[in-house]
């Protein structure tokens, strides 16, 4: 797969798409299968592109300060959770529930596992939650 930048010689709109080989885009572009998507024109060049090179010096994360920074913040409001809410586990969407409706005066709120479309079920039915990133003890 090739990713190509092109350009639309009718409207001046550029825009992004991948084919098959450099040949698949040489055969398309003969046989005007290639259209700019803002206007419909088969009018469309490629233009010059740099390719996505990776540095693994700089994108190793472990060693980035401002990574370090953030996984710091991270654990410790996951400290913060842990000391001042109850872990439900997997059971959180029926304990939210729980808690909304019966309108329990529960001292301590709660945290646990849920799926995104749980989430989205529960704050369709005005069921205040937060989603936040969580790291695993396990990992260093």
């Amino acid at each position: 797969m090739i990713k190509y930048k092109l350009d639309c010689k009718k409207c001046d709109k550029k825009f992004n798409s991948w084919f098959a080989s450099s040949n698949e885009y040489e055969k398309l572009k003969k046989r005007n299968f290639i259209s700019c998507p803002f206007c419909n024109s088969i009018k469309v060049e490629k233009s010059l592109m740099s390719p996505n090179v990776i540095n693994k010096k700089k994108n190793n994360l472990k060693n980035d300060n401002k990574y370090k920074k953030i996984k710091k913040k991270i654990r410790e409001y996951q400290k913060f959770i842990k000391n001042n809410f109850d872990y439900v586990g997997d059971n959180f969407p029926h304990k939210a529930r729980s808690v909304h409706y019966n309108k329990k005066n529960n001292k301590k709120g709660i945290y646990g596992n849920a799926s995104a479309e749980e989430i989205k079920e529960l704050k369709e039915e005005g069921i205040e939650t937060e989603t936040i990133p969580w790291i695993n003890d396990s990992e260093n």
